[in-house]
């Protein structure tokens, strides 16, 4: 496993193919550029986007609104289970969106929160199915 988490643009296409990994998770934002993207899907090298790998921290900061709306505090290992199962959860439905469309990661992440923003505006009856 690869974890660019630094700069954006350090995997490209000049060296996405010495890459010896299996999966990057991209920590930085943009670490990968389109056309390393392309070259790593190629080689069935699994790269997991930025918007995925760096939401657990907005995921933990939608916890602390709650609780201190609630005024409720939950333990770190509530925190942690929760925060699991939220991203667990997230990359279940980016992998299968992604395998679903014959996309890759990001543009599945895309897809996927584009859907989401859909679905609420919905049912806010904000636009119309």
């Amino acid at each position: 496993m690869l974890v660019p988490a630094a700069i954006g643009g350090q995997i490209n296409k000049r060296n996405a193919d010495r890459l010896q990994c299996k999966i990057v998770v991209e920590a930085a934002n943009g670490p990968t550029t389109r056309d390393a993207v392309k070259i790593l899907k190629e080689r069935d090298i699994m790269v997991v986007p930025d918007i995925l790998a760096n939401s657990g921290g907005v995921v933990v900061s939608y916890f602390e609104w709650c609780q201190n709306n609630q005024g409720y505090y939950w333990t770190e290992e509530l925190v942690d289970e929760r925060l699991k199962d939220v991203m667990m959860s997230a990359f279940s439905n980016i992998l299968r969106t992604s395998e679903c469309y014959g996309v890759d990661m990001k543009i599945a992440a895309y897809i996927e929160g584009i859907r989401r923003i859909v679905e609420a505006s919905t049912l806010r009856g904000w636009i119309k199915p």
